[in-house]
């Protein structure tokens, strides 16, 4: 691989508010489609939304324009003119950006951008209305895949420490993860991860291979560069 092709695909890191508008968008086009692409007074009110979003905003409609605004100029987002409406509409453009990507990938980016990181037992419940995931295998091994992303990866796997036995993942679109904060290392262990020592073993193997996955593409990354 070339060095100008290892060349991460996030050239432009997403704010708090933009990261949440993307959010929005995927999920509205996939939960809402009649009602997509979006107007602004739509997505005002998706992205503060209190169901199904961490943490809870109170996003102004200049907030969310500004956003946008700055979407536009990187490519993220499109405005549309629907003959006959009266308001401008938007649309993501995050396959675009970011080619290969598929529902199952956009699905846990999704949720990845409206709720901050996550257990992978916890996406797997939480993109049901986007994706349904049959088991968990199917979660870590498209996690994997977000990882090993051939431009870069677009998630980091947080692992395990004290306080937090299971892995947890976050999306990178907003820029690299330097570790897990206090708050994230010390947040109580979802009933979904309760589970029998066989089952504890499982993850704990599936988190080894996710970080093989992040450990491959540095390699990759420095040799490229060398």
């Amino acid at each position: 691989m070339s060095a100008e092709s290892a060349t991460p695909a996030i050239l432009f890191t997403l704010s708090a508010e933009e990261a949440r508008i993307l959010g929005c968008l995927v999920e509205k086009e996939i939960t809402l489609p009649d009602y997509y692409p979006m107007t602004l007074n739509a997505l005002v009110t998706a992205c503060n939304q209190t169901t199904n979003r961490d943490p809870i905003v109170r996003y102004d409609e200049r907030t969310v324009l500004r956003a946008l605004e700055s979407m536009k100029s990187h490519g993220y987002v499109f405005e549309v003119t629907i003959v006959g409406g009266r308001a401008q509409k938007y649309r993501h453009n995050l396959k675009g950006k970011l080619p290969g990507l598929e529902r199952p990938h956009l699905a846990l980016l999704c949720m990845l951008l409206l709720r901050g990181p996550q257990t992978g037992g916890e996406l797997r419940q939480r993109t049901e209305r986007l994706q349904a995931f049959p088991d968990m295998a199917s979660v870590e091994s498209t996690l994997a895949e977000l990882i090993g992303y051939n431009e870069g990866p677009l998630v980091q796997c947080i692992p395990a420490g004290p306080g937090q036995r299971v892995a947890q993942f976050m999306h990178l679109l907003s820029g690299e993860v330097a570790g897990a904060t206090a708050a994230t290392l010390s947040a109580p262990a979802s009933p979904v991860e309760e589970s029998s020592e066989a089952d504890w073993r499982a993850k704990m193997e599936a988190e080894i291979t996710l970080l093989k996955a992040q450990v491959s593409r540095l390699q990759t990354l420095i040799g490229a560069v060398k």
